[in-house]
């Protein structure tokens, strides 16, 4: 089989479409590029929307606890500590054996009116479980960067804008928030690069990969364990991951010469790659 037969056949195998069963024997290294390359169309989603629905909830998070009023502050608080302190992959155990508790047939939800069944059964897969659990986890880090930064915003920023009359959501639309975003893009670019690492910690969790439609990890896993050689797969996987976090950086810097474009050019900090050797 050629290689552009093998991309063919496996490239989308991960989400269900092309060929249903896997390679027995005599891998090439085309395919094990092109089903672990398949898989990370998984860490991707989950990074990805943990992202989006994380940014806003983070927000939300970080401006209820910079609140003076104890009953909005403490709940805030006590959520970023609850999953800043507990390892994810324990969250995952959790949120799992949680979900499937639930009643198979679904909950019952009494709407006065009338009485609706709520399926919980997807909660148990990993495209949704592992999901809110990234979801919620990277909500309570970047809450936490984002509550420094608000921290941080100049008075003199805040003063300007009460002396243009301006008060409540509009003052923070169009002045505490941008900044806000301005001081924290730097470190929230880092959580982001965290979290699509942390993507592959879904593969070890209780979520199972549901008819083999699993991340990188899965088929680099399914490689080494066939292959008795993990220095060909586990390689490829950090390959895929390096390339993913150069264009996290890419996409992170070009917003950030967004959110800096009012400063003069040489006050402007640009996103550089500086791996570190010893963390």
């Amino acid at each position: 089989m050629s290689c552009a037969q093998t991309v063919q056949d496996y490239a989308l195998r991960s989400i269900g479409m092309g060929e249903r069963l896997l390679p027995r024997s005599d891998f090439t290294l085309c395919e094990q590029f092109t089903l672990i390359g398949s898989g990370l169309i998984w860490n991707i989603y989950f990074g990805v929307f943990a992202l989006l629905f994380g940014f806003f909830l983070a927000t939300a998070v970080a401006v209820a606890r910079a609140n003076r009023l104890w009953i909005i502050r403490k709940p805030a608080e006590w959520f970023i500590f609850v999953f800043r302190g507990s390892p994810l992959f324990i969250q995952f155990f959790l949120a799992y054996e949680a979900f499937v508790l639930l009643p198979k047939s679904g909950i019952e939800l009494n709407l006065i009116f009338t009485e609706i069944t709520a399926d919980t059964r997807w909660l148990t897969r990993a495209w949704a479980g592992a999901l809110i659990v990234l979801f919620l986890n990277t909500s309570a880090y970047t809450a936490e960067i984002f509550y420094g930064a608000l921290r941080s915003v100049p008075k003199g920023d805040i003063e300007a804008a009460d002396a243009y009359g301006m008060t409540g959501w509009h003052k923070f639309r169009r002045v505490i928030w941008p900044t806000m975003l301005r001081l924290a893009w730097p470190a929230y670019t880092n959580e982001a690069i965290f979290l699509f690492h942390a993507t592959t910690l879904v593969y070890f969790s209780g979520f199972p990969a549901w008819q083999q439609k699993g991340d990188a990890l899965y088929y680099a896993s399914y490689f080494a364990d066939k292959t008795f050689n993990p220095f060909i797969p586990y390689p490829i996987v950090a390959f895929y991951f390096i390339l993913l976090t150069l264009v996290v950086i890419t996409i992170s810097s070009f917003v950030n010469r967004r959110l800096n474009r009012h400063l003069p050019r040489e006050a402007r900090r640009p996103i550089r790659f500086r791996p570190q050797v010893i963390r």
